[in-house]
């Protein structure tokens, strides 16, 4: 419904007045998002490790890993992977260590870790690659080919083919909006 038809529709002479009382706040914005699922279908939750040695020691602030995002496979390292566009594709990424690898069970076992969760928007091409499966994520991935990664070359510089092989998924946990 536009404006207009809205004004009409109320009986306001002008649409200031309609304006005024159609207002968004931010709290109706939220209760709409809420009222409409919109978090329970583009929000997912994964388990970050985080290293409380490297924290308190002053490695984190050196450089060094601190947070440890949990993919099933392996575990992320990028300090913004909530807004990495790459984050479906991390196999090849500087910043990803295979959980089999000698570095992913050592982290595995360290006594110092806090497991946290942590909640990630998905794009719609994310939501996508999720839902429909494979067909979604070769899409998505040529589509991010020529994006730089986080460490700064593109998948297409790096080698990365423009399809993947789907990973097993250990466990998703939708977030509560």
């Amino acid at each position: 419904m536009t404006l207009f038809e809205l004004q009409a529709w109320l009986g306001h002479r002008s649409p200031e007045s309609t304006q005024h009382y159609a207002k968004i706040t931010p709290n109706t914005l939220a209760r709409a998002y809420n009222d409409a699922g919109y978090f329970e279908r583009n929000i997912r939750t994964i388990e970050v490790l985080v290293d409380r040695d490297a924290v308190t020691s002053g490695a984190a602030a050196s450089g060094e890993p601190w947070q440890y995002y949990d993919l099933g496979h392996g575990f992320g390292t990028y300090t913004f992977f909530e807004q990495c566009p790459h984050r479906m594709a991390c196999a090849r990424c500087d910043f990803y260590t295979p959980k089999t690898s000698s570095k992913g069970q050592l982290l595995e076992a360290k006594d110092n870790l806090q497991r946290m969760l942590a909640s990630v928007p998905l794009s719609d091409d994310e939501r996508a690659a999720v839902d429909d499966g494979q067909a979604a994520l070769d899409q998505l991935l040529e589509r991010l080919v020529d994006v730089p990664t986080p460490a700064g070359a593109t998948p297409r510089e790096i080698g990365v083919p423009a399809t993947a092989t789907l990973l097993p998924i250990v466990g998703v946990n939708q977030g509560k909006g």
